[in-house]
């Protein structure tokens, strides 16, 4: 079966946000994704919590890299008190949208479900403020969203996530070059590279492991007894976007020319894409098959994209 591109819905918020800001003249969501470098590589935080996005990875890491591969930049502006925040939030939205993250999604209470912190990291485009609300686009699929503001600012402050400074926002996008989206895409290689080698050093904690061991310590846990936590964690987040994230770099990867990358990105967002219903029916032996599938396709991702560099 060759490479099929998706499109649909799933947890793309920060890129999400990214393309609003971008406009008519910004690139694909899928674009967007390969530059930050979430497709390359998998992370199994502390030996529990498994992600599908390079090990010592965030989001904010990506950020600048992807804004500049791009052709754009932004204003960046962050920490300080809550009321500071809000007086330069309340100042920039005179000019136009901003880009809010991270936020504790937890406290997004016009989400279903939301009564407090979940650990979850989020992004949104703030549109408006006064005194008593927010309103935003969130793109977990609530357009002009409206928040009570005592929320919004729990949820900006930031103070249950692992990463990102308390009230972090940019503003002033404008692009510095008109870049076509199959050089945004091979500009982006250096740093898929850099991520699938896990070159560096990394503030992770103990128990921590990338791409192969990540994967296989992870089917070694779904063996010995998939709880609760991790179950959901992986069927209502993980795999989606690290299925959707493969398949955008299949995508991106192939219309960028690099055919072998292209072709092992895609099995990768196939072998993530089956953990979906083993681990929602219980099946979690085929579960830890695929993760032993994946294993050994990021070495060969890295081998292919040096390759053909």
């Amino acid at each position: 079966m060759t490479h099929f591109a998706y499109t649909g819905s799933g947890p793309y918020c920060y890129a999400n946000s990214f393309a609003m800001m971008f406009g008519a003249d910004g690139p694909s969501t899928a674009v967007i994704e390969v530059a930050i470098g979430g497709p390359f590589g998998m992370q199994l935080i502390g030996g529990t919590l498994p992600f599908f996005d390079p090990y010592g990875w965030d989001p904010e890491k990506g950020f600048e890299v992807a804004l500049s591969a791009l052709g754009w930049t932004s204003d960046v502006t962050q920490g300080g008190e809550a009321e500071e925040a809000l007086a330069r939030l309340k100042a920039a939205l005179a000019a136009g949208p901003v880009w809010i993250g991270p936020v504790e999604m937890g406290h997004l209470r016009h989400q279903p479900r939301m009564r407090g912190p979940i650990e979850a990291d989020h992004y949104v485009v703030a549109l408006e403020v006064d005194d008593e609300s927010i309103l935003m686009h969130d793109p977990q699929g609530y357009p002009y969203a409206r928040l009570p503001l005592a929320d919004f600012m729990a949820a900006w402050s930031a103070k249950t996530l692992i990463y990102g400074t308390p009230y972090t926002m940019r503003t002033a996008f404008r692009r510095t070059a008109d870049v076509a989206e199959v050089d945004m895409i091979r500009a982006s290689i250096p740093s898929a590279i850099r991520w699938l080698s896990m070159a560096g050093e990394h503030d992770m904690p103990a128990g921590s492991s990338g791409n192969a061991a990540a994967a296989e310590a992870l089917a070694r846990l779904i063996e010995r007894g998939c709880g609760d936590d991790l179950r959901g964690h992986m069927i209502h987040f993980a795999v989606q976007a690290g299925a959707r994230r493969a398949t955008d770099a299949a995508t991106c990867l192939e219309r960028a020319g690099y055919v072998e990358a292209a072709r092992i990105a895609g099995r990768q967002a196939r072998l993530i894409g089956a953990l979906q219903y083993p681990l929602v029916a219980g099946k979690d032996g085929e579960a830890a098959a695929s993760l032993r599938e994946l294993a050994p396709t990021y070495d060969m991702l890295r081998a292919a994209l040096k390759g053909q560099g």
